[in-house]
């Protein structure tokens, strides 16, 4: 069996409704509301290290300080109601961090309905749009005035040649929509063909193993060469081979 075929099928296989309950993308399917969705799934996503488990819980802790409706939290929380998430941290993200990312989220939602406008600031339906797409994202991220320079390493940006391989992931739940239900598939802007692989530590060591990666690190650059081979075996959708690269990597130990 070639390559194609053998992650085909392994696609077939994880792409599965079965695969949310323990995966980090379980968090935002809390949600129907497309702005919690976003907000759920962009916390979920930039916490994505560690034990699944963990983040998990840790998400959901956050969610439940915001009420578990996150888009409302955001718009009409009161000073008092902040209070709780100076005691959360998990790993290197702390309180500062959180009570930034909400601060933003308060700003920008009072002016957008998703926070789709800020991921397609200078889109252009050319292939290779994403690195543009995601400085440009992590540049008005932190355009507030009071932005803390230690949250900036929560939000990678190519400029510092990062994998982005949160944000590829958080890109790939928003943008993909097969009818499988795993990814929501509600933006419409970003299409399928223009996502970048996420690149974390399961991927990258199966992707090497199977010849799809050739570059040492792994970076922004290792990102774009695995998502070129894998254009090859879908021109439309390279990055459906995520569910068989990582599926591989945490329950088959490939």
């Amino acid at each position: 069996m070639d390559i194609r075929s053998f992650l085909d099928q392994k696609v077939i296989q994880y792409n599965q409704h079965s695969f949310i309950e323990l995966d980090p993308v379980s968090v935002p399917h809390r949600f129907s509301k497309p702005q919690d969705i976003e907000i759920a799934g962009f916390f979920a996503a930039t916490l994505a290290w560690g034990q699944r488990k963990t983040i998990i819980n840790k998400c959901l802790e956050l969610m439940a300080m915001m009420d578990n409706s996150p888009h409302d939290f955001v718009l009409n929380h009161s000073e008092s109601e902040l209070k709780p998430f100076l005691d959360f941290k998990h790993r290197t993200f702390n309180d500062m961090d959180a009570l930034y990312f909400i601060d933003f989220f308060s700003w920008y939602y009072q002016k957008h309905d998703s926070l789709e406008n800020a991921f397609t600031i200078g889109w252009t339906p050319e292939m290779d749009i994403v690195e543009k797409l995601l400085t440009n994202f992590h540049d008005y991220f932190f355009n507030l005035p009071h932005a803390p320079n230690r949250t900036r390493k929560h939000v990678a940006t190519p400029k510092r040649n990062s994998a982005c391989k949160r944000l590829n992931m958080f890109l790939r739940w928003m943008v993909r929509q097969d009818g499988n239900g795993v990814d929501f598939g509600i933006w419409k802007t970003i299409k399928p063909y223009q996502l970048i692989c996420p690149c974390d530590l399961h991927v990258d060591r199966v992707a090497r193993k199977l010849g799809l990666i050739t570059r040492k690190q792994t970076d922004w650059q290792t990102a774009k060469e695995l998502t070129s081979k894998l254009r090859e075996f879908d021109p439309q959708d390279p990055v459906k081979y995520d569910f068989a690269l990582f599926g591989l990597g945490i329950e088959e130990k490939f």
